[in-house]
């Protein structure tokens, strides 16, 4: 798992971006991958998280709270 902060995370949308800890390009992340119960993200919050590819790049595919 990587380590990363929140950039940016829109509720009423439901995604934002998280910038890895190594330095690299944003993350996408889906609210679909957020912990059960968590509804959103705070800039700034520390996470661990497992990276997918997709054809439009990577996104978050697990997020853990740290």
């Amino acid at each position: 798992m990587a380590n990363g902060t929140v950039k940016w995370f829109d509720p009423a949308k439901g995604f934002g971006f998280i910038t890895p800890e190594g330095g690299g390009p944003d993350v996408f992340v889906h609210h679909s991958v957020l912990p059960e119960g968590v509804r959103s993200l705070t800039e700034g919050q520390a996470v661990r998280y497992e990276v997918e590819s997709t054809p439009r790049g990577a996104k978050v595919a697990s997020l853990q709270l740290t």
